[in-house]
Parts: structure tokens; sequence; C-alpha cells
């Protein structure tokens, strides 16, 4: 057994909240390890609808701060990471002037059943409204309200149900599980003292010391403070650690990914953010080159079989039908499916989409044996993990006694450091092949210029996706912390979701990283076996049947 490390603060869970919590207290001089019993951003924080939003949701449950936090968090987020995050102009069609105002009112006021039809009306004030709390930092421009007439030029295919259509922006994350390894990598670079393991799970704690397994064999710390990052799991790892919790109430989100061209064509690079017959928001758009649909919104508790139901499916498919009947909608057009949880505050009787986005961070106390504090991350969204960190590395900093260094909240993540002001001079001057440099550019940011470098000119494609090279995945892989074929396939790059992966070059990429990490003949065949069926199985990828 290895000797105990002496460690401020261990976090427990690598998805956004966590990664975004390890990076701040790096950035503070503070010694933190960061442990995941899976891959970096492998659970929940894989599975967002990758929208980067206002909430303008909020509005008619009255956490107009969250509104307002959203906002602000959103408008930094386009500027400190450009290459992950970009403006998304959204559409609301809308089937009525007058109704909603009553209901929306009920819920301001605390009723816990869903409003149902937002007229012109109601838009238009929560529109405004939302406006008005995206004005720090504005990036992007205010709403529109379109007639009936221009809603149907603007998007020929839309139901002619409608009266009008109001449009705003939000925003978009391309590569969510990337912006959650790119924040790790941030803090291990910040403060070389600080370590993220994957793959790492809790095997004991006598209440000082905490053993982990992690791949290279067990790891013994000794916290002063404990996070519980873990999301919808957290009360599954409080429980182990000594400190039985009921703080999450999580509801289910799923989506699938069209492969469907004309409805790309009729978005024009918009989102449709609709209601659905029951009431429920869905939304629609162009997610690099597929049609992302979703969400629903169903309470869960099972984390770890979590995944996209037949009846959901159906659904997303009439409501598609409904909202555009000018296109043809079916199953055969699905190109990958995903589902999670969202670690929600415990909450009962509530309607699943009126439960509380906010964030809040309990405090166990030591007890007993137990001698450091556990707190635990409970709800936030993607949008405000930055924030949500600031907070928290607030409360562990005057806990340890260390002052805040700096903010976080002009600081450029990952690729977004030293990324050109000027994109296109730069694509212009990085390579003689301008459009390979501006493809690096908008997946890597600065990064780019590390893999160009790797290609020297003469990118070596990759088979039915030929605007991935060898050489690109390969330092993808020797970068990323890579140990498993899904984590290149799934998380480090959008292989997986925009349904690119056949059986041809999934086994490439295999054979890719076992030329980089060293895998023998059994263990590559075993993670193409192992990736394939969680692919089919979790994510309908019938295309590795091809």
């Amino acid at each position: 057994m290895t000797a105990p490390r002496d460690i401020d603060v261990l976090i427990l869970g690598a998805g956004i909240n966590g990664a975004g919590l390890f990076r701040d207290l790096c950035e503070q001089g503070v010694t933190c390890i960061i442990s995941d019993k899976g891959d970096f951003g492998g659970g929940t924080s894989s599975a967002p609808s990758r929208l980067i939003h206002g909430g303008i949701k909020y509005l008619e449950t009255g956490e107009l701060g969250l509104v307002a936090q959203s906002s602000l968090e959103r408008n930094l987020l386009l500027r400190n990471a450009p290459h992950l995050v970009r403006p998304l102009p959204t559409v609301i069609p809308i089937f009525s002037w007058l109704k909603g105002i009553m209901p929306a009112l009920r819920t301001l006021f605390g009723s816990t059943t869903a409003p149902r039809s937002r007229g012109a009306v109601l838009m238009k004030m929560g529109l405004s409204i939302y406006d008005f709390y995206g004005r720090r930092h504005r990036v992007m421009p205010r709403h529109q309200l379109w007639s009936r007439k221009r809603a149907l030029r603007e998007i020929p295919p839309l139901t002619p149900r409608i009266v009008a259509a109001g449009q705003y922006y939000d925003a978009t994350v391309t590569q969510p599980e990337r912006l959650v390894w790119e924040l790790l990598a941030d803090g291990m670079r910040a403060n070389p003292d600080c370590q993220a393991m994957n793959y790492t799970s809790i095997t004991g704690t006598d209440g000082q010391i905490v053993t982990l397994q992690s791949p290279g064999g067990p790891v013994c710390v000794r916290p002063q403070i404990v996070v519980n990052a873990a999301g919808p799991w957290i009360d599954r790892v409080n429980d182990q650690l000594g400190a039985p919790s009921k703080l999450i109430g999580g509801t289910k989100g799923s989506h699938i990914l069209l492969d469907h061209p004309a409805l790309l064509d009729a978005l024009k690079g918009r989102m449709i953010y609709f209601e659905a017959d029951d009431g429920r928001i869905c939304l629609v758009f162009d997610y690099l080159g597929r049609a992302l649909v979703g969400s629903t919104d169903i309470r869960a508790d099972d984390p770890d079989e979590v995944r996209c139901e037949e009846d959901e499916i159906d659904y997303f498919i009439a409501a598609l039908r409904g909202l555009l009947p000018g296109l043809h909608f079916d199953r055969d057009q699905i190109v990958y499916a995903y589902s999670g949880i969202r670690p929600l505050p415990a909450s009962d009787g509530t309607a699943p989409g009126l439960i509380s986005r906010d964030h809040s961070a309990p405090v166990a106390e030591p007890h007993g044996d137990r001698q450091w504090p556990i707190l635990s991350l409970v709800g936030g969204k993607w949008t405000t993990f930055r924030g949500f960190a600031e907070e928290v590395a607030d409360l562990l900093l005057a806990r340890l006694d260390k002052p805040r260094r700096h903010s976080t909240q002009h600081l450029p993540i990952g690729g977004g450091r030293d990324y050109p002001s000027d994109p296109d001079a730069w694509v212009g001057q990085a390579s003689a092949a301008p459009d390979r440099a501006g493809m690096l550019l908008s997946r890597y940011g600065s990064f780019a210029k590390d893999i160009l470098a790797q290609e020297d000119g003469a990118p070596e494609p990759v088979i039915d996706a030929p605007d991935y090279s060898r050489q690109e995945l390969a330092w993808v892989i020797r970068e990323g912390q890579v140990r498993h074929l899904t984590d290149i396939l799934m998380r480090r790059t959008a292989l997986a979701v925009t349904g690119r992966l056949t059986k041809r070059n999934l086994r490439q990429i295999a054979e890719i990283c076992a030329e980089v990490l060293g895998w023998d003949a059994p263990r590559l065949e075993s993670e193409i076996r192992d990736a394939t069926m969680t692919l089919q199985n979790r994510h309908r990828m019938r295309y590795l049947n091809d």
C-alpha cells in the first residue's frame, strides 16, 4: 500500500461541475485531486442538449437570479471558449396571441403544474426580459417577433397553425465532453501538483484516508475537504463515505440525432424551441451536420441503466411531424441516441419541468470517525458551471484559509487561449491548406497549430471520415489521457455522436489507439467488442452493422 498523500481537496466526479471546480482551485494554488469512476465527462455531462443558454424557461418559475447568472455565463463562454461554444439563433413558434398569461402567473407564484401554450403577448414579454438579463457582456443580437407570414417564409415546412414566431439568440457547445477535458488539462497546467484520474473508484475510507483504485494501482489520499461532484450518483457516493443523504431527485433527458438534409436546409443554422402537444418543451437544431432532437423530462433514478427508449423516440417523431408537416420523419433517419439523468434536487409533487435548475452545495460537517467535511454539488447546469465553481471555490478557500488569487470570469478555456482575433487571417497564414486549418481551429482552437505540425502538410485521412486524420487522432489520444476506445470515439471527438463510425474506421481508430497506447492484439479485439456493444445497445448505432 502506498503512503497516503496529504492534499487540500479531493473531488469525486469529473463531470462539468467537478471539472470547473478543479480548474478554479488549481488556479488558486490549492492542491487538488479529481477522480471519476468512468471517463472524464462520461456521465451526465455527456448527455446534455448541447445548449449554452440563458434559461428563458426559468422566467416562468421566477428564478430571475438564475436567468441573470445563466445569460452572463453564456456570454462569457462565447468569449472564453470560442472554438467550442457558438451563437445559436433560436425560433419559438407561437400558436396563440393571449394564452398562457394566467397559468404563467400561477407558476410564478408557486403552482407545481406546468403551464401550457405560451401566447405571443407572453412570449414578447419574456423575450424582452430575457434581453434585459443578457445585457452584461452582450455578444449577440436582441430578439425579434416575426409575423406568421415571415415565419413561414423563413422556415417553409413549419406548420401553418402558428400565428407568429419569436427569434432570439442562445448558444451551443459543439463538443461538451472535450470542454470538460480542457478544463481539467487547464487545471493541471496551472498547478502541476494537482492530478485528474479517470476510471478510478473509491475502495474505502477510515474517515481520514480515502483509498482509490486507479488503473495504475491503489492511491491513498488524506484530504482536508471532500467534494462530492458525482451528479446523479451523489447519494451513492455519500453512502460510501459514511454520510448517507437523499439530495438528488433527477429527471431523465433523451435525445436523438437524425440524418436529415432537408430538415437542416429548412433550419438554416437555427434551432426551433417548441412546445409539444403535452406542454413539454422540445428542440431541434443543426448539430455538426445532424439534426439533434430533444428532450424528454421524465423522473428517473438509475443513471447506470438510462437510455433512450422506444416510447421516447415515438414522442420525438410525433412532435416533429406536428411541428414540420412539410417534412418526412421516421426511425431509419436516426444515427445516434443518448440519454442521461439531470442531477436535480430532490423534489416531490412538482412537475419535472418545474423542478429548479439552480444549484446548491450542502455540507455534511465532520462526524464520528469522518474528520473532513463533504460538500455535495447538487443541481446546476452546463451553462452555469463556472459561476457555480467560483461560488464553491470561495467556500473552500475560506475553510482552507487561502486567498483567491484571481477570478476565472475572463480566463480562456483550453484552445480558447491565444485564439486568433481574426480566425480567417490565421487560417490563411497557418497552412497551405486553409480548409484543413479552419476545420482544426473549429475543433481544437489554438491547439490546431500542434495538430497541423504533426500532419506536416500531409494529413492521412480516416476511412469513411476523411475530415479526421490519423495524426490528429494520435495527438488527441496522447494529449487527452485516453484509456479506452470509447473515450476517443464518444468523448474526445464527435465521431460517434454524429454517426460517422463504420466497422472499417472503428477498427482503424482502435489500431491507432493500440499503436499510441501499446495495446496487444487481445486488448485491441476486446476494446473493439466493448465499443461496438456500447454503441449498438445504448446508442442505436445501426451503421456498425454495415
